[in-house]
């Protein structure tokens, strides 16, 4: 049960940390394009600021122009602290004009914060010192203990050093315990100083529900919104939370950014928690931009602090890249190597193909020859089947022919009838030939079916062969038979009973009719005639 339970919350603590990497992830992305777009928040500050400038040349009043003071030294105060200092001092003149002391002290208060701001911590120090505390109204004492306590935490950062940092931090804890016994105890701002005293004891999980129900009461887009958000960035991070610290720092920042606060404090603080969380790039661009937010604000004492940080930063940035393009000209090495290799391949692989393609030519030509040969084989096993069948039955024919004429001689002979028998001998065979030869037309077109179409395109139009149906004549005979693979005079001329002379005319003969060369005309005849296999 335990071990199951121990599983529960673990896999509870997983899916939380997913979920909270996701949302800092998802705020830090929205911060990169605040960020980025800073310019147009800046000049919409200096537009109010214009406006407000503007109201103070129609105004002669002295009170309406100490109170437009009071709003630009409002504006100028996050923004450009030279402008603040300049309007305190326009609002110190106008005080002692009007002869009003709490105008006065109020404003000298405000120059001894921008004198810390700016790192002028000796006239500070001159100014809060000169201030008669005890004599002040509530309500500025509270000013003047907020202020002073500022004044110390700046000395303790510009110090940064334990050695010579404890009287700053005494006097920073007198005024916390001197504005609290001011401050009316169930209000948010004596709340919030009770929380930042708990932090100080390392009681900063007790300080967390203060801050945030003063939070929640915090109006989202104010500067008060934004120094809340730090407020409990600072807490979290006391108490180990860091993806809490995250979402509130960058809270913060995003807030400042969007009114133009140049004493940005969050910004910082972001760059150096990503500087260490090894998001180089981000932490780099966020220094960037708190030390041009610093020059413009124009403070010796925010120069200083982040002059610390900018460089360790900005070597780490700048040796990311130098490993980067380091890493970037070997894999462009790499990749020449490859595209060399992948050429050579290609090279020998197309070598190959051709190769392969000039081999299945050769096998396609050599597949195509044999298939002819195949098929004139083929060819040559019908037609000596035909032929010989043909001419065995012819041949039984002749031999029933003359045995019946060898019983007919010998019959004539014994009857003494000498004079019929010579008689029947003189008789010439043109029938039999005649046989021979009709017989022999009908087997040949059979085979070749369109011999003498295929013929007579080798021959002039106007001397071309139309014998009767399944007939030829001499000249067709005399080709067909070298057709049929006969190719000596001599046996054709025995065949048609010519002599050899009669055959080589009619030969010749045709050639003159043909649209062939002489020398190719035997060649293409020998090919002719479409193989019927019937």
């Amino acid at each position: 049960m335990k071990r199951t339970l121990e599983v529960v919350l673990l896999l509870i603590f997983s899916f939380s940390t997913v979920y909270a990497n996701k949302e800092t992830d998802s705020l830090l992305t929205v911060l990169d394009k605040i960020v980025a777009d800073r310019q147009k928040y800046t000049d919409a500050k200096r537009k109010v600021i214009s406006e407000l400038k503007q109201k103070k040349i129609e105004q002669d009043s002295l009170v309406e122009l100490y109170h437009l003071n009071s709003e630009l030294i409002q504006q100028y105060e996050t923004f450009i602290c030279d402008s603040a200092e300049y309007y305190i001092h326009e609002n110190i003149a106008l005080a002692k004009q009007m002869g009003d002391e709490g105008y006065w002290q109020e404003n000298r208060i405000k120059l001894a914060l921008i004198y810390s701001l700016s790192g002028l911590f000796f006239q500070a120090s001159e100014i809060f010192d000169s201030i008669p505390f005890q004599r002040l109204p509530d309500h500025l004492k509270v000013i003047y203990c907020w202020n002073k306590i500022k004044f110390y935490e700046n000395l303790i950062r510009y110090t940064d050093d334990i050695r010579f940092s404890e009287p700053y931090i005494i006097g920073k804890e007198a005024c916390r315990d001197t504005v609290m016994n001011i401050l009316y105890e169930k209000s948010d701002m004596y709340l919030k100083e009770k929380a930042i005293k708990l932090e100080d004891k390392g009681m900063a999980k007790e300080a967390l529900p203060i801050l945030l129900e003063i939070y929640k009461k915090e109006q989202p887009g104010t500067h008060s919104y934004a120094m809340m958000a730090m407020g409990l960035a600072k807490a979290y991070r006391l108490s180990g939370d860091t993806q809490a610290e995250d979402k509130y720092l960058i809270l913060s920042a995003m807030t400042d950014i969007q009114l133009a606060v140049k004493e940005n404090e969050a910004l910082l603080s972001l760059a150096v928690k990503l500087y260490h969380a090894g998001d180089i790039e981000r932490a780099y661009n966020y220094i960037k931009v708190a030390l041009e937010d610093a020059v413009f604000y124009n403070s010796r004492f925010k120069n200083t602090i982040i002059s610390r940080i900018h460089p360790i930063i900005e070597n780490t940035y700048l040796y990311r890249l130098e490993q980067q393009k380091r890493n970037l000209r070997i894999y462009i090495l790499l990749i020449g190597l490859f595209a060399i290799a992948l050429s050579v391949t290609l090279y020998f692989t197309y070598k190959q193909t051709k190769m392969i393609s000039k081999a299945k030519r050769n096998l396609k030509a050599m597949n195509d020859k044999l298939i002819m040969l195949n098929h004139n084989l083929d060819e040559a096993n019908l037609v000596k089947e035909r032929y010989v069948a043909y001419f065995m039955n012819q041949c039984g024919v002749y031999i029933s022919k003359l045995e019946e004429y060898r019983k007919n001689v010998n019959r004539k002979i014994k009857s003494g009838k000498v004079d019929e028998l010579l008689q029947s001998s003189a008789r010439p065979f043109e029938r039999e030939l005649e046989d021979l030869y009709v017989n022999f037309d009908k087997a040949f077109l059979k085979l070749y079916p369109n011999f003498v179409e295929e013929f007579n395109a080798f021959i002039k139009p106007e001397e071309r062969f139309y014998p009767k149906e399944e007939r030829l004549n001499t000249e067709l005979r005399i080709f067909a038979l070298m057709r049929l693979g006969i190719t000596d005079v001599a046996q054709i001329a025995v065949f048609l009973h010519y002599t050899p002379q009669t055959i080589y005319n009619y030969k010749n003969k045709v050639k003159g009719k043909s649209v062939l060369d002489a020398d190719r005309f035997e060649e293409e005849v020998r090919n002719l005639g479409s193989f019927c296999s019937f």
